[in-house]
């Protein structure tokens, strides 16, 4: 809903939340569940409201859980049966600094000061450790805002006694914290009140009327950011730009003004303005944002551009360009199909109001943002969030060459007339073997991610996922796939629960990036040797139908499982009969267990 993507009116959101929240409930089919529990320092119930708005335009069905007022504390450590029972699936802790009971005195030693820091900073761990205890879920944590006032003025940031400096060190405890354990996800309301405008942010009119420790109009602000968090958490992010040239990358339009006379570089101002965001562009691709290019103009002088002794970008840091006459919005579903990922995980960069809407008409889940001009560009991009990180790993740096790699793939396939061939030319080899340390990281980020190949549709966090590795009652396999091209990474994952005597498939997942390439077999395998080493007689699977993974619905049947039960919502139960007479299905990799 463009009302709920930034830049967007605060005030209207707040006026208009009851219509539109009717209209992003219209059709909720396939919106994933999620039960969040907001305990607050504070008054917490237009925040609720507005972020139960930004989870469902996420395509997110929220159930809340409030703490009666600045309860935080006591709903966090002591026994809660309606918590408990309420089961969340995130915590978010919204406090702020109206939350910290003790300043310095402008006469404490250092030693005090030093155990007043560890006292504050020590009630927010045990805060953090019994929710991780009693609900094994990702937290949500405000940092804090810079005070109001400053006793001390500008000393108030330098000397210990001063509360922006307590405060600045309280922020770096979270901080520390949070690198250590990866369920705890900061949200930087620090940064959120600076731009906003801190005065704005914290005026205290509110607070003394309605116990609101910020503004009502920074509301949605907030609210937007923390359903970015939980988007991230949940694998929801947006991989890559599709961008546009003239007027986007450079000033001017290179087919009219030729290459030599387009705007970038630092000679001009707005020529500074593009080289930055440019850079900007560069720093994304190298977290492993996706950069593709889908111009009106003639791929010759989009590559002389490219190729401008100013430009940052050059040609190879694009997977796709598609620098043509055709429509844009059919320039960016071939883009979406060479990626092999859906439209709506791209968000569209273009000037041009009338070609946003294009885009936007055809394909409405498409985010094409206002971007305003060229020294917003970034602003505007950054604060969206379609990118909002919540973890990193090796997968993502190597992620923009892997795609690269893929696009080599799809040219080699192209030679061949015989699909079995081909896979065989890639030369690939897989190592499959069950979970560990190593992999922790990318395996809970692929569970987050997978939609189109998700069997059942769960999601872990890394706690869920180190749990699964250490159950004894657990099968927990995950594949690694390479070929001639390059390292794909981990790309699969099985997690099975072991009863009696059968396997029931909790999930079982795969990277879009593989599709087609044989690897499920492999897995299959893999899963069959295990289960028949530990003796169990059945393996039983479940698909759970969604809007995103109907392409696996007979997934079970192409492995040669049996159907058993079928729901009037699609959901099915198969059962595959195990014995010693196995026959391995992957014929075309070469397997390292």
């Amino acid at each position: 809903m463009r009302e709920l993507q930034y830049p967007f009116d605060a005030d209207y959101i707040l006026k208009k939340k009851k219509a539109l929240k009717r209209q992003l409930s219209e059709n909720t089919d396939g919106f994933l569940p999620v039960r969040i529990a907001i305990l607050g320092g504070y008054t917490t119930n237009d925040i609720r409201l507005i972020l139960e708005l930004f989870l469902l335009d996420q395509r997110f069905i929220p159930e809340f859980y409030e703490s009666e007022y600045a309860r935080f504390y006591e709903d966090a450590i002591f026994d809660n049966t309606e918590l408990t029972d309420f089961h969340p699936d995130i915590v978010y802790v919204c406090t702020s600094n109206r939350n910290i009971p003790a300043y310095p005195s402008a006469w404490d030693d250092t030693a005090a000061v030093d155990s007043l820091l560890h006292d504050q900073s020590e009630k927010f761990v045990q805060i953090w450790e019994s929710l991780t205890e009693r609900y094994d879920c990702p937290i949500i944590q405000n940092n804090f805002e810079l005070p109001s006032y400053r006793l001390l003025g500008n000393m108030d940031a330098s000397d210990i006694h001063g509360r922006v400096n307590f405060i600045t060190r309280l922020n770096m405890e979270f901080y520390s914290y949070a690198q250590t354990h990866k369920n705890l996800h900061i949200c930087d309301i620090n940064y959120l009140s600076a731009v906003f405008g801190l005065d704005r942010w914290s005026d205290p009119f509110y607070y003394h009327m309605y116990k609101y420790a910020l503004s009502l109009d920074a509301i949605p602000y907030l609210a937007f950011n923390v359903a970015n968090i939980i988007k991230s958490i949940y694998g929801k992010n947006k991989k890559g730009l599709v961008l546009d040239m003239d007027n986007t990358l450079w000033g001017g339009v290179i087919g009219d003004d030729g290459a030599d006379n387009i705007l970038i570089g630092p000679e001009e101002p707005e020529g500074r303005a593009f080289t930055e965001f440019q850079t900007y562009l560069k720093e994304l691709s190298s977290l492993g944002i996706l950069l593709n290019v889908d111009s009106k103009n003639d791929e010759a002088n989009a590559l002389a551009g490219l190729s401008h002794p100013d430009s940052v970008l050059k040609e190879d840091d694009f997977i796709v360009i598609k620098a043509n006459w055709e429509p844009k919005d059919r320039n960016l579903t071939e883009i979406a199909q060479t990626l092999n990922i859906l439209p709506e995980s791209l968000v569209f960069i273009d000037d041009n109001p009338a070609e946003r809407h294009i885009v936007t008409s055809s394909m409405p889940q498409v985010c094409a943002p206002e971007i305003g001009e060229p020294h917003e560009y970034i602003g505007t991009i950054d604060k969206g969030g379609y990118f909002e990180a919540t973890s990193l790993s090796s997968d993502d740096a190597k992620r923009n060459e892997m795609y690269r790699e893929n696009a080599k793939r799809v040219t080699l396939q192209s030679k061949f007339t015989d699909y079995r061939d081909y896979l065989l030319s890639l030369d690939m080899h897989a190592h499959i073997g069950e979970f560990e340390p190593v992999a922790y990281g990318r395996i809970t980020q692929l569970t987050n991610k997978s939609n189109q190949f998700n069997l059942t549709t769960k999601r872990y966090t890394q706690n869920q996922i180190e749990s699964a590795a250490s159950d004894p009652d657990r099968i927990a396999i995950y594949g690694r796939l390479t070929d001639r091209f390059g390292d794909n990474g981990i790309v699969t994952v099985v997690i099975g629960h072991v009863q009696n005597d059968e396997c029931h498939i909790e999930l079982w997942l795969m990277s879009c990036r593989v599709l087609k390439r044989d690897m499920e077999y492999a897995m299959m395998d893999a899963l069959a040797k295990e289960c028949n080493r530990r003796g169990l007689s059945k393996i039983i699977g479940y698909y759970y139908s969604t809007a995103k993974n109907a392409m696996v619905k007979d997934f079970y049947a192409d492995m040669g499982f049996t159907l058993t039960n079928e729901d009037p919502d699609g959901n099915r139960v198969w059962e595959y009969e195990l014995g010693a007479d196995y026959e391995c299905k992957n014929s075309v990799i070469k397997v390292d267990m």
